[in-house]
């Protein structure tokens, strides 16, 4: 006997609610050229990944990081500019000039700036303000 539609025990994805959550946050406002590959960086690119770069301008990150992390995929935290950030536990921010260099050539207009990667390519982007509101969902 078939079951209804409506029945269907349905959970979305981690991933699809962060591609949520961050699009209606008003991030999808990047300048970052998708499709484009990303310039030399130090990591071994692992498919679908997502590359933070941050700066310690960005305030209390706490629920990004959260909801980030959640997705389920390999984050590379990328720590541009002059002043260290920290990152949460377990990931080691790539720092220094060529990291600075790294989100200059992606044309990151605004930290923080999330990137979902797939083989090396942006598949998408948002850029700035980020708030704890944005993450409620996620969990």
């Amino acid at each position: 006997m078939s079951r209804p539609f409506s029945r269907l025990p349905i959970r979305p994805a981690p991933l699809t609610l962060l591609l949520l959550a961050l699009g209606a946050s008003g991030l999808a406002t990047a300048r970052v050229r998708l499709g484009e590959a990303l310039p030399p960086h130090p990591w071994v690119s692992s498919g679908r990944e997502l590359v933070v770069l941050y700066s310690h301008d960005c305030g209390d990150i706490g629920p990004l990081w959260g909801a980030l992390v959640s997705a389920g995929l390999p984050i590379r935290a990328v720590n541009p500019e002059e002043t260290p950030a920290p990152a949460p536990a377990g990931l080691t921010p790539w720092r220094g000039d060529d990291a600075t260099q790294f989100s200059r050539s992606l044309k990151v207009s605004a930290y923080p700036a999330v990137l979902l990667v797939q083989d090396g390519r942006v598949l998408n982007a948002w850029e700035g303000d980020f708030v704890a509101g944005d993450a409620a969902g996620l969990k």
